[in-house]
């Protein structure tokens, strides 16, 4: 089943036009506690249309085998399948089709980046990537806002280099604060890693600006697009980001499956970080030479009939058109912060931050606990995700040990945003009635 052709890309989607969407989605048809299914967790792992759930299921079962290895049938057409949905998610962020490594999701595409250059550090990829090597007295940059994934890896690339991690600060607010950025990137950076959008804020980040000051540095950059390629339209190579990384089930496609974007030129002179079958050309029993780029990041066993669903997400994503979708969400996450706001009690984190924002709140209440606040909003069929959603450093510094987070998707509509805002007033009352 393909996904509704929407047309007028400069407004946001129809209540019409989203129950229509909705269709697609057989879990959205389900009751939880008696309720039905209010789905507020898309942040953290998005539904399936029929359409990614039947491609998968019909690769499965009419062409199921191992790719780029077998000369029968059956292989020829899964290897063809396996490297056109790289063409799609390529075309999807603006990317070269041989510029797509598949990874198993956002946190592999990450750790292989930073253990590449590790490797590199290590003298390994010769010349060519002599000049991705860290040394001592070199700099990582992150920021005090990134997922967990997105922070201790270049911790640990920075305790096997020598290398130096140094960290942009937010402010009150949770926003960047980009005057020290601009001090902490500077000839010594070699490499910058920022989320495009908090997972936890919802605000989309001046990336722009920080990518600027790495350039004039000459840092490489790394973009966390897990909370914006599901969300916004993005373009990598206008961004003038090296490498980017996202996840398919924040995107309406499988769990197991993800990709990492890098510049080819980069990619060519990256030394492998998985080994063993697939990536090589030659191999004897004391050396191996290894296959170019993307192959050569793609060991073993692929995940094909995931990579054929993720890019049926694409094209259903493109299909009712990233620009309304980014319209759509926008609006709910002002809605969602304003509406929550004017509870007494109720602080939304990030909500001073004048930027561009997705459709994602997290908020603490006070004297209640996030995970009772998670419970009651269930009780009602509202899923939210609860806790510190793998940003402790972020938690600590706006004052909280974790916080309730609701996030929505193309999918959701006006009366589920209206219930999350309603269900956390009656939330509190419960609890106070209950004090």
């Amino acid at each position: 089943m393909s996904a509704p052709v929407v047309t007028n890309l400069a407004t946001p989607l129809s209540e019409a036009e989203v129950l229509r969407i909705r269709e697609d989605f057989p879990i959205l048809q389900t009751q939880v506690n008696g309720h039905p299914l209010s789905y507020l967790d898309s942040g953290a792992t998005s539904q399936r249309p029929l359409a990614v759930l039947d491609a998968e299921r019909e690769f499965a079962s009419t062409m199921n085998s191992a790719v780029h290895r077998g000369a029968h049938t059956l292989a020829a057409e899964a290897t063809e399948l396996f490297e056109d949905a790289r063409s799609t998610l390529a075309r999807f962020i603006g990317a070269d089709d041989d510029e797509i490594v598949w990874t198993s999701n956002a946190t592999e595409a990450i750790n292989l980046v930073a253990y590449s250059l590790s490797n590199a550090s290590a003298g390994r990829g010769g010349a060519e990537a002599d000049r991705l090597r860290l040394r001592e007295g070199d700099e990582i940059v992150a920021t005090e806002m990134e997922h967990h994934a997105n922070l201790i890896p270049w911790q640990e690339l920075a305790a096997r280099t020598g290398a130096t991690l140094r960290v942009i600060p937010v402010d009150d607010d949770g926003a960047l604060r980009l005057d020290d950025a601009a001090a902490i990137i500077n000839a010594r950076t070699r490499i910058v890693a920022v989320t495009h959008v908090s997972n936890v804020l919802g605000v989309i980040n001046p990336v722009a600006q920080l990518i600027a000051m790495a350039r004039e540095v000459g840092s490489l950059v790394l973009l966390d697009a897990c909370q914006s390629a599901p969300h916004l339209p993005l373009d990598v190579k206008e961004l003038d980001v090296d490498f980017a990384v996202l996840s398919g089930h924040k995107m309406l496609g499988p769990t197991g499956i993800g990709a990492l974007y890098g510049r080819r030129e980069l990619l060519e002179a990256m030394p492998p970080f998985l080994t063993g079958g697939s990536m090589i050309t030659t191999v004897t029993t004391t050396a191996a030479e290894y296959l170019p780029p993307p192959q050569r990041f793609e060991a073993g066993t692929q995940r094909v009939s995931q990579a054929i669903a993720l890019a049926a997400a694409a094209d259903y994503l493109t299909a009712v058109g990233m620009p309304r979708i980014a319209a759509h969400e926008a609006a709910f996450g002002r809605q969602l912060v304003d509406g929550l706001s004017a509870i007494e009690g109720v602080r939304v984190l990030g909500a001073g931050i004048d930027l561009p924002r997705v459709g994602l709140a997290s908020f603490d209440v006070a004297g209640i606990h996030s995970h009772d606040v998670g419970q009651f909003l269930d009780d009602l069929g509202i899923a939210v995700r609860v806790g510190h959603h793998c940003a402790q450093p972020l938690h600590r510094r706006l004052g909280v040990t974790s916080s309730t987070r609701a996030s929505t998707y193309l999918y959701t509509t006006q009366s589920e945003v209206d219930a999350v805002i309603d269900g956390v007033a009656a939330a509190i009352q419960f609890f106070r009635r209950g004090a």
